[in-house]
């Protein structure tokens, strides 16, 4: 009578360790990428206010055009870790090699595009004309980093599905030292103002690359897995991150079309919705750490045709999203207070961010089995089904965030709209999961 709950209580614990020692290093690598950008303008805001303005226009351009292929981790995550838990190692790698060799693909078709198109994307952008010269330089400069930054991508993905994500902290945290570092220097020191902070980017990005690419060469060595372009692979990989691409824009649209709704309504509920959304982001990178070792669990159990322990870690994963998100909510609601004036001192500000933060903590625990759940089917390779589903709760949200300024509404309306679209997602991953139609065993989906 009593084996049966214990047995249960040893795979819960087993699937905490796992979920533990791949979240918590993913969430450093994660928190640590946002940190470039923060170093990049606490040193160039030094160098004048038209600087600044061009390198948060810059910043924007770049930060779109690289999360737009965040399906190069997503999809090369899933695709390894499945190759993992069927044992074969040497396939496994072969298959991050091709994902990598399509993120180099990818970051020359971007540069090709960007170099000559910067002036039009700042002045789409609307800069001013004393921050889109700065602009200009930072974007052209930067661009040449994308390929680079793109490499990054897959091979995070190729790690994570190799279960590894201590490599990705530790890279992403050198990367930041590094990034810091070229920048006072090139800045400053070798006085090349804003070009300076874009080229010490681009010196940490090839510098980080490199180092992944060490890696993923040494592993390929010593498994003897090809190191060649294969056109049949590389096509795979891109066939594999297409709907994520699009699951990723739909997702882009969404929040596009928020901010767009609260510059509707006034200079103090934009600068509101930035706070809110800033926090919104962070709290989204600590749920997304457990999204990454979804991936990689799941990935694995099927490429072992393990079905009971994919469910298994389906189920225990959502109860970490949901106490996760729990706490998370109980935080945000305890330090609304004092964490708005870090930001502001209008009270016009204030005032409109905080029941807008009410919004926010209350979501946090949807928000924490969505975040799962998006995970565990992205881990399954069950990417079309993602698209049609990210599809869907665009057409639902657009309208009712389309309402909130045509019916007088304020920043709480339209958060209550973002909760919408939260739960949205919520009911269409729910019902997929449950179906058990994601559960597909095999090296391949």
């Amino acid at each position: 009578m009593t084996q049966a709950p214990e047995r249960s209580r040893t795979v819960r614990r087993r699937h905490d360790r796992e979920i533990v020692a791949l979240a918590v290093p993913a969430f450093g690598a994660l928190v640590a990428e946002p940190l470039f950008v923060m170093a990049d303008s606490a040193i160039v805001g030094h160098l004048g206010t038209a600087q600044l303005a061009g390198l948060g226009i810059a910043s924007a351009l770049l930060t779109t055009a690289v999360s737009i292929f965040v399906f190069l981790a997503y999809a090369t995550t899933a695709a390894v870790s499945r190759r993992v838990g069927a044992g074969d190692l040497q396939a496994a790698i072969r298959q991050g090699m091709d994902g990598i060799w399509l993120a180099l693909l990818l970051g020359a078709a971007v540069i090709a595009v960007v170099l000559p198109t910067a002036p039009f994307l700042v002045e789409l952008f609307g800069a001013s004309d004393t921050a889109a010269p700065h602009a200009i330089t930072y974007l052209r400069v930067s661009a040449l980093g994308i390929p680079a930054m793109l490499v990054v991508l897959a091979a995070t993905g190729v790690l994570r599905g190799l279960q590894n994500t201590r490599t990705p902290l530790y890279v992403a945290i050198a990367g930041f030292v590094a990034n810091a570092v070229l920048n006072v220097v090139l800045v400053y020191g070798a006085g090349l103002g804003i070009a300076g902070s874009a080229w010490g980017t681009v010196i940490a990005q090839c510098g980080m690359a490199a180092v992944y690419l060490w890696v993923v060469i040494r592993g390929a060595r010593r498994h003897g897995a090809s190191l060649r372009p294969d056109a049949a692979g590389i096509r795979a990989s891109a066939q594999a991150g297409a709907p994520l691409l699009v699951r990723t824009l739909s997702l882009r649209a969404i929040l596009m079309i928020t901010t767009a709704m609260a510059a509707r309504l006034g200079d103090a509920d934009i600068a509101a919705h930035q706070i809110v959304l800033s926090l919104w982001s962070l709290l989204a990178f600590a749920l997304d750490a457990i999204a990454i070792a979804g991936q990689a669990i799941i990935g694995r159990c099927l490429g072992a045709g393990d079905e009971q322990g994919a469910r298994a870690a389906c189920r225990r994963m959502v109860e970490w999203g949901v106490a996760v998100g729990v706490v998370l909510g109980l935080l945000v609601m305890l330090s609304r207070p004092a964490f708005l004036p870090l930001f502001t001192g209008d009270s016009a500000v204030r005032d409109a961010a905080l029941p807008a933060l009410v919004i926010v903590a209350l979501a946090q625990p949807v928000c924490g089995v969505v975040y799962v759940l998006d995970g565990v089917l992205m881990g399954a390779g069950d990417g079309p089904y993602l698209a049609w589903a990210m599809l869907l709760t665009l057409a639902v949200f657009t309208p009712a965030a389309l309402a909130v300024p045509a019916l007088g509404g304020g920043l709480t309306a339209l958060w209550a709209a973002m909760t919408l679209m939260m739960a949205m997602r919520l009911v269409t991953l729910w019902w997929r999961t449950r179906s058990g139609r994601w559960i597909v065993t095999g090296a391949t989906r």
